[in-house]
Formats: C-alpha cells, sequence, structure tokens
C-alpha cells in the first residue's frame, strides 16, 4: 500500500501484465554512443506511436562500477509498451577512468542533450516532454539535471531542459548521504572527499542544495529503504516545498530500495501512474 504525504493510505495503482516477449518486438531498440568512450552509451526504446515524449531513465548503483544500465532494462521496455520513449543511459561510474567527479556529471549532461542530435538526424520524438528519472543514485542525477545551468565547473543539459524529475529512493541530499554512511561511503569516493574538504563540489552536484529546481518532481520512497532511509526523501521534499517547487510525494508502505527495478511492482505502478496522469498518451 502506497501513503501519501499526508500521511493517509493511498488507493491502489491497477498493474499491467508483465511485458512478453512478443510486447518488446514491437519496439525498436538501439544502442547509440553519445560519446566516443565505452560508458558513454544510451539505449533508445520507441514506442508505436508518433511524437512520444521521451523518459530518460539513469540507473543507480551509488555511482560504482560494475552496476550498469541494464538493472532498468524491463522497466525501460514497460514505458515503451505505455507509449513512451525511453533513453536509458549510461555513465562513467567510480572504477573506471574519468568516472565520479566531474566526469559522471558531463556523461549525464551530454548523454540528455544528446537527444536533440537524435531529432536533428530524424528521430520522432517530443523535446517538449522530456522527463528524467532515476534510481537511487540514478535519482540524485535526475534530479541534479533538472537544475539546469553550470555550478563550479559542472554544467547541466543546455539543448535539452526537462520539464519533469522523478527521484526512486534518490540520494537528493549528498550531504546527508555523507553523514549517513550511505553506501559505505559512497558519497565521499563519489564527490572526492567530505562536505568539508570540498564544500563547492556539495553545493554545486547535491539537488537538496540548488533548490528550487523550478521544475515538477515525483519522490518516491519505501518505508523499508534500508540502502537510504526515508528520512533523506521527507527532508528534501520539505525543504524543495519551502523553497516554492512543486513536489509530488508518496511513501511506499512495506516497499524496499530495490522495488523499484520490478515493474509488476507497487513502486513502479505509481511512477507509471505519475507519468501517465501528467504527460502520457494513447498506449502501443
Amino acid at each position: 500500500m502506497a501513503i501519501s504525504s499526508n500521511g493517509r493510505p493511498r488507493a491502489g495503482v491497477s498493474k499491467r501484465s508483465p511485458v512478453t516477449i512478443e510486447h518488446h518486438s514491437r519496439h525498436a531498440v538501439r544502442t547509440i554512443p553519445y560519446g566516443l568512450l565505452p560508458s558513454q552509451v544510451g539505449d533508445l526504446y520507441l514506442p508505436q506511436t508518433s511524437l512520444p515524449p521521451v523518459v530518460c531513465l539513469l540507473h543507480g548503483g551509488f555511482w560504482r562500477m560494475p552496476y550498469r544500465r541494464d538493472e532498468l532494462d524491463a522497466i525501460a521496455q514497460d514505458l515503451a509498451v505505455r507509449g513512451f520513449a525511453v533513453w536509458n543511459l549510461e555513465y562513467r561510474r567510480l572504477g573506471e577512468p574519468g568516472g565520479g567527479w566531474p566526469g559522471t556529471f558531463e556523461d549525464v549532461a551530454a548523454g540528455i542533450d544528446h537527444l536533440a542530435i537524435l531529432v536533428d538526424e530524424g528521430a520522432d520524438l517530443d523535446l517538449h516532454r522530456v522527463i528524467v528519472a532515476g534510481h537511487s543514485a540514478g535519482g540524485h542525477l535526475a534530479l541534479w539535471a533538472a537544475t539546469g545551468g553550470s555550478s563550479h565547473g559542472i554544467h547541466g543539459p543546455s539543448r535539452v531542459r526537462p520539464i519533469a524529475a522523478a527521484g526512486l529512493a534518490a540520494v537528493a541530499d549528498l550531504a546527508s548521504g555523507f553523514a549517513l554512511g550511505a553506501g559505505n561511503g559512497a558519497v565521499a569516493g563519489f564527490l572526492g572527499g567530505s562536505p568539508d574538504d570540498f564544500p563547492e563540489r556539495y553545493v554545486a552536484a547535491s539537488p537538496m542544495a540548488r533548490l528550487p529546481l523550478g521544475v515538477r518532481q515525483l519522490i518516491l520512497h519505501g518505508t523499508l529503504d534500508a540502502a537510504l532511509p526515508i528520512e533523506i526523501a521527507r527532508g528534501y521534499v520539505a525543504a524543495a516545498r519551502a523553497s516554492g517547487d512543486r513536489i509530488d510525494y508518496v511513501e511506499l508502505a512495506d516497499a524496499g530500495h530495490m522495488d523499484f527495478l520490478d515493474p509488476l511492482s507497487q513502486a513502479h505502478a505509481e511512477f507509471c501512474a505519475w507519468l501517465e496522469k501528467k504527460w502520457g498518451q494513447v498506449h502501443s
């Protein structure tokens, strides 16, 4: 059962049937480079509808190797079935050259902007309806990318401006993530040290420090999340609303950190209900 931000139980969201091979075979999927390095690629899923909205997916794994975008393959397939184009991005991670600060940010910005190049080359995509969404560390990157602009040496997307962002069990506050030791010290590894060591990096990189983001946001978090305590989501949502941002917030009772990778989960159903209500169209 999902619980809204006012503490009341949310009505159940209907689940769809699992994605089948037949469904998948109806949708073109292409792996496309957006840079010269092995990790600078994305998988583009195209539905059977014209000028579809685009969901840019960013996977989690606390910004580390060996976690890859294939964690979100089933989610991407399901979203394509529902009529969304999906751009499932890979990026440089800790454990490979250039991963972390600032390479990961450079890749995310370049990957999102590459959608404009794809449209220039003839891809049928609605760049006025681009939503960035990510799980865990990918949720952090999605919220960061929605801020746009530049700060302390890192630059957000410039050719493609997302109209919304979804943080699914997101590391929305890097200072809090550091203080909690989330991911066995992942935040320090990602930014090169503590907030005292690199205060400017935390200001530039943390969605909490960059409020207001200026776009509509969805924040979903499970009450049983052992990897990233729900207090991070609650603190971020309160601060974002106080800053003037429009936030849709749902706490998922009995959901853990990895539920968002399952297309049959209540967590994914909540995400899809939000997408379809705000930016959906006729299913393929």
